[in-house]
């Protein structure tokens, strides 16, 4: 079908795909999610920590992340720590494009930090043995988007916009930001009918147990109790969305057919 917009056309979807995971996933994984993008708008926004690790496992030890005064934790990114973001971006552009190519989709690259998304004020006071001290870490949160720039051209064969979210901060300087929270930022700006945050495990666990459905409120009380590291920055990123107007969040690691149909995986709605 034409990707171009159509009155009866339904909203968006945002799809994120995590960069420990999306090298994982299964043929027939891909092949749902080119169906959806043959019937419907859909933009992706991808991760790339696990090809940042395999790079350098520098990138994977405990002294290549920084702490906030809010507990928050984020990758300590240096201007060398952006160009191998950039490197190893353009690999799983180019991965992610060849498994939708090979289904008959075609992937549009953004790369934020090319007038897409631009960066807020970063957090200046991190943790570093035992004290806050300042830090000019290059991450910033996404302030703005450019939905313009997701628009794919009118052309007969279906395509998606694929968004690598590095951003740009008002020095002009090219920053790090959260996947999850910009891929929220984005469904925000596009209306979006679900953000989709596709990751490694099956849902959101609670003592051990999964959790099928999450009410904003209880997300927050998560988010801001015990929950820590990736899953604590998806909550967060949750929020986010639903607070920017998105109506749905959901996480998991099932197709994105599943997912949204809430066989699978943990939705967060409004109360």
């Amino acid at each position: 079908m034409s990707t171009s917009a159509r009155k009866d056309e339904p909203p968006p979807l945002v799809v994120k795909l995590g960069g420990s995971c999306v090298e994982q996933l299964d043929e027939p994984w891909w092949a749902d999610l080119a169906g959806i993008i043959r019937n419907r708008r859909v933009v992706l926004v991808h991760g790339w920590s696990g090809p940042l690790r395999r790079l350098d496992p520098r990138h994977g030890e405990p002294t290549a992340f920084l702490r906030d005064r809010y507990g928050n934790r984020s990758r300590w990114t240096t201007p060398q720590v952006i160009a191998d973001i950039t490197l190893v971006a353009e690999s799983v552009r180019t991965s992610i494009a060849g498994k939708l190519a090979d289904r008959g989709v075609r992937v549009k690259g953004v790369l934020g930090s090319e007038g897409l998304l631009q960066a807020g004020p970063g957090e200046r006071l991190w943790w570093q043995d035992g004290r806050l001290v300042e830090i000019d870490n290059l991450v910033g949160p996404v302030a703005a988007v450019d939905a313009a720039q997701l628009k794919v051209d009118d052309h007969s064969e279906p395509a998606a916009a694929l968004v690598t979210p590095l951003a740009r901060d008002a020095g002009g300087r090219t920053v790090n930001t959260d996947a999850d929270r910009a891929a929220a930022a984005v469904a925000g700006a596009l209306g979006a009918a679900a953000l989709v945050l596709v990751t490694d495990v099956s849902h959101f666990f609670v003592d051990g147990e999964p959790v099928d459905r999450l009410p904003a409120t209880e997300a927050i009380r998560h988010r801001d109790g015990k929950t820590s590291g990736g899953m604590r920055k998806k909550l967060r990123a949750a929020v986010e969305a639903l607070e920017g107007g998105t109506p749905k969040v959901v996480l998991g690691n099932g197709s994105v057919t599943a997912l949204l149909s809430e066989g699978s995986g943990t939705v967060i709605t409004r109360d």
